[in-house]
């Protein structure tokens, strides 16, 4: 179980990516990769049985298997755009479902998406029925994930000062106020997480922040910290940007909950013990 989890987080979670709506994806070819496969015509056998699987189970093929073009340096300062895939969880599931199983990493898999597959359709059909710390909760987690992505992307851009890089974005989305000002301005004690004390509507805001930067700086395959640091905050800027034109309120006006993330886990403990 042990050797499961540690397998999880170091390579099924590192090429999780999460798109501008918070929706969690893959690509088929790093996921391909991930589960030992070397030529991508064999693994399009596989992506090819698992829409089968898709399709007799009732679900949208496109939902869940997004073709998409990607670009591809071939040498010479030349390039070509190869196919990929952007793979919903459940996608994930059908294909080690449908991959060798005779491949250590595949049976990994497969009892790694299928438990967390379960998890994430109770969590999306559930959602409009969440309390609103209960949606904070679900929000945080999302940050969470995402940061971890945005991480990885910082650090093969360059960047070694992460208090930096996550200021920047802050200060973006914040009007120029740092995590140690939205901090104060909180009341919040010394290294308490920020985050763990936002209400569900910030949470998204900077869960939007969080995702546009990762998918710019891939995009634009930023490649100096000075330059993802600036992409870092022009994307809180534009996140900004976009709430004022739509009539919605500043991140810095809204309210802070009472009680932290921490709080409320603690509380919830504490009641099952008892």
């Amino acid at each position: 179980m042990n050797k499961i989890k540690e397998y999880n987080q170091n390579v099924f979670e590192s090429i999780k990516h999460i798109d501008e709506y918070g929706n969690e994806y893959w690509e088929a070819r790093e996921l391909m990769l991930a589960l030992e496969y070397k030529r991508w015509d064999k693994f399009c056998n596989v992506i090819g049985n698992a829409k089968i699987a898709c399709e007799k189970s009732n679900y949208k093929i496109m939902d869940h298997f997004s073709q998409v073009g990607k670009m591809v340096d071939i040498g010479s300062k030349t390039s070509r755009t190869i196919m990929d895939y952007g793979l919903s969880r459940y996608a994930c599931y059908l294909i080690v479902q449908n991959a060798d199983p005779r491949k250590e990493n595949v049976a990994l898999g497969q009892t790694y998406f299928a438990i967390q597959t379960r998890k994430q359709e109770l969590t999306e059909k559930e959602y409009s029925m969440l309390t609103e710390d209960e949606k904070r909760f679900h929000q945080r987690n999302l940050t969470k994930k995402g940061n971890y992505s945005l991480n990885n992307a910082a650090k093969k851009c360059g960047v070694k000062n992460f208090d930096r890089f996550h200021n920047a974005g802050y200060k973006g989305l914040y009007n120029g106020e740092t995590a140690n000002d939205i901090a104060k301005r909180k009341g919040l004690r010394y290294r308490e997480d920020i985050l763990d004390n936002m209400g569900s509507e910030e949470l998204a805001a900077n869960l939007f922040r969080i995702t546009q930067t990762e998918a710019k700086l891939k995009r634009d395959e930023i490649s100096s910290e000075k330059e993802a640091n600036k992409t870092h905050y022009n994307a809180g800027k534009e996140v900004r940007d976009t709430i004022k034109r739509l009539g919605g309120t500043m991140p810095e006006n809204l309210l802070t909950p009472k009680k932290s993330l921490k709080e409320l886990e603690k509380e919830k403990n504490i009641y099952l013990i008892r």
